[in-house]
């Protein structure tokens, strides 16, 4: 019987899979610099047990990848499941990010999560995205204030005296420590990238494709024999950066979200593989409720899912999955026991959200 050929299955349930992709040389289009060169394993080692452990108190991120359930079609369950599945799993043997794009609240984030989870590959690095974001603070920062103060304080604090080392100024982004040289991939998760300006999508096409950045406050130390500097990491750990160059060596699992809001250009799209996240109808809302709520379900809170689906296929009316769960928390609730008063909340919380209006 041949082996399944997906490393990420899509049941939250963590195993050591990643082994296998890292068994499988990766397309001779997308190995990098430093793939050819073995990685000291045993700081590796280390720097992932760290990470492991720090992954382990995210509580609200362990929930959010146990959570997380694969919509599929109640008239076709085995249509969408395997589409987005396929598409992680492709993302990961590419070596490529996943751009995937669907409705709010239909799951897109928590898939992130879930791969993370199921994976073992550490605690999360999240970019959310605004009109104002720019790659370089997805990269680093660098606190120059802090520096200029610590040199002027300097003639008189002694410990101060250090201020010339300047990586202990410098702090990764989640972009930037995504792309840190190691055996196992990181989860990168840039979240709404629709939301930014339209430059940046064209700013991340270099990152994507060499898999690599550089920092030119350390670069220029380096050019004055001060190749090694430590700085610290999105985790906080401290992490070594040699000549102000960072490239990758596995190069990440970045899923990068989408609410349909713009268009990218072709160069940008096509270094993705692209997804659809189809809404989720009754099989896999339930499923989603009884997972968040327990089995508290009774006959009003299954017509609340039906009308919830009912509505949220009108291409008029837009429905988020955590507005349902919002309704069927309060609904479960000793307190609120007034027909009125359920109701009124049913109004309130499930309003389209592209409508002015509540309850619409």
């Amino acid at each position: 019987m041949s082996q399944n050929w997906q490393i990420f299955q899509g049941n939250t349930e963590p195993h050591d899979g990643i082994d296998r992709l890292l068994e499988i040389e990766a397309p001779s289009w997308r190995r990098f610099a430093n793939s050819t060169v073995s990685a000291d394993s045993k700081s590796d080692d280390e720097y992932w047990q760290k990470l492991q452990e720090i992954a382990q108190t995210r509580l609200r991120d362990i929930i959010r990848g146990q959570s997380f359930r694969v919509p599929q079609l109640d008239s076709d369950p085995d249509k969408n499941q395997p589409t987005v599945v396929d598409a992680v799993n492709a993302a990961l043997y590419l070596r490529r990010p996943l751009l995937i794009t669907g409705k709010p609240g239909s799951g897109k984030t928590n898939l992130a999560y879930a791969i993370a989870r199921e994976l073992k590959l550490g605690p999360m690095l999240v970019w959310s995205v605004t009109a104002r974001s720019n790659l370089q603070q997805g990269l680093y920062q660098y606190d120059a204030i802090a520096r200029l103060q610590d040199a002027q304080l300097s003639q008189t604090d002694a410990s101060k005296h250090n201020y010339r080392n300047i990586g202990q100024y410098i702090r990764l982004g989640p972009i930037g420590t995504a792309f840190l040289p190691s055996q196992r991939p990181r989860v990168l998760l840039i979240d709404e990238v629709d939301k930014s300006d339209i430059n940046l999508s064209n700013d991340l096409l270099n990152l994507l494709e060499e898999g690599r950045y550089e920092i030119p406050e350390l670069r220029r130390l380096a050019k004055r024999g001060e190749a090694k500097q430590q700085v610290e990491s999105e985790d906080g750990l401290d992490v070594e950066i040699e000549s102000g160059q960072v490239q990758c060596q596995a190069f990440p699992m970045v899923v990068m979200t989408s609410n349909g809001e713009r268009e990218f250009s072709s160069a940008f799209l096509r270094r993705c593989v692209r997804v659809q996240m189809p809404t989720p109808e009754k099989a896999a809302l339930t499923s989603i409720v009884k997972t968040h709520l327990g089995n508290k379900l009774t006959a009003e809170f299954e017509s609340v899912i039906n009308e919830f689906v009912d509505r949220n296929k009108d291409n008029e009316v837009d429905l988020a999955t955590d507005q349902l769960l919002n309704t069927l928390y309060l609904l479960t609730q000793d307190f609120l026991t007034k027909d009125a008063d359920r109701k009124a909340i049913k109004k309130l919380l499930l309003g389209s959200l592209t409508s002015l209006g509540t309850g619409q």
